[in-house]
């Protein structure tokens, strides 16, 4: 195989208070990253823009709608029965549009990404559906993911990518997604503390290990060579490298570490021709901004300097599956 240039790969879980409902009220301690959410992304975008960046942004579809009406219209008549109601999305009050209830509604911020270039729009399931807990069954995830892309069609777009919610890739439902289009996916880091699992089964041990490898090598770089993206069943995996954290006041004095872990990982991957794929919520972004943004543009900055060196590109999930066509 012909030697390719490294890219990074940026992947955005965009699901506002979906994506939390489990754990944190709408009016909760969160609300202020959910909220701030809405006036960070279109200050991603301006930086993705300004710096050649092409990102998936991986939708609830549930945020595609522009009316309570319309959510309804396209919700499944299958729908989860999870044993653990607090999981059940279709219990959470609802307002009647963006207007009124900018946390369950985001039409206004999907029209920002589709205007801006480069950005891929991906699935991220119709009701940031659960994969792994007990109660889910192919039948309801296929609806799901039926009604994913029916609303998302509304839009003229057709979503070839998936990140699964809480990472929670379920290999049963493999045979679903390639039936219905979805060929991409993110997988996650190889090491055992990244495993994918239902909520319940993510130790303390392993959430500990997770904050080590943010700052300390615990694992390696988690870098994917282009001639190992075709998983066993044919489908595409770019497998996440790290998830870019926000920024802690607490750990403040690490925050050195944090970026020295990415951009040698970056670095590595420019220099042998590997991928880099680097996710994040946009709510992660919500509180500190300032200190969030300033982070992130050293990243860019850092992958345009090896851009220059080393060729290093900018690629979506998208791109990088159009690369193997």
């Amino acid at each position: 195989m012909t030697k390719r240039a490294g890219a990074l790969v940026i992947s955005l879980d965009f699901e506002l208070h979906w994506g939390v409902r489990d754990l944190y009220g709408p009016n909760d301690s969160y609300h202020e990253n959910l909220q701030g959410a809405r006036t960070v992304i279109p200050k991603m975008l301006a930086l993705f823009e300004r710096y050649d960046i092409a990102a998936t942004w991986a939708t609830v579809g549930f945020l595609f709608a522009r009316s309570k009406e319309e959510l309804e219209h396209y919700s499944p008549e299958i729908k989860p029965d999870y044993e653990n109601t607090k999981l059940d999305a279709y219990l959470e009050p609802l307002g009647e549009s963006e207007a009124t209830d900018p946390l369950h509604y985001a039409p206004s911020l999907i029209e920002q990404i589709l205007q801006t270039p480069k950005q891929e729009l991906s699935t991220h399931t119709f009701s940031h559906y659960y994969c792994l807990e007990k109660g889910q069954t192919l039948e309801a995830f296929r609806a799901d993911l039926v009604s994913a892309l029916a609303i998302a069609k509304t839009w003229q777009v057709a979503p070839r990518s998936i990140i699964f919610p809480r990472n929670q890739l379920n290999p049963d439902y493999v045979s679903t997604m390639k039936e219905l289009g979805i060929t991409i996916y993110r997988g996650n880091e190889r090491a055992f503390m990244y495993q994918a699992a239902a909520t319940d089964e993510h130790t303390a041990f392993m959430r500990l290990m997770r904050l080590a490898d943010t700052y300390l090598p615990a694992t390696a770089h988690n870098l994917t060579s282009w001639d190992h993206l075709k998983d066993e069943h044919g489908l595409i995996n770019i497998p996440s490298s790290r998830f870019l954290r926000p920024v802690s006041s607490k750990l403040g004095v690490l925050e050195p570490l944090r970026l020295k872990r990415i951009m040698s990982g970056m670095i590595e991957a420019a220099r042998t021709g590997q991928l880099y794929h680097l996710w994040w919520h946009p709510h992660n972004f919500g509180r500190d901004q300032e200190a969030n943004l300033a982070f992130l543009e050293k990243i860019l900055q850092h992958r345009q300097s090896l851009a220059k060196t080393y060729g290093f590109e900018s690629l979506s999930m998208l791109d990088v599956a159009k690369r193997l066509e």
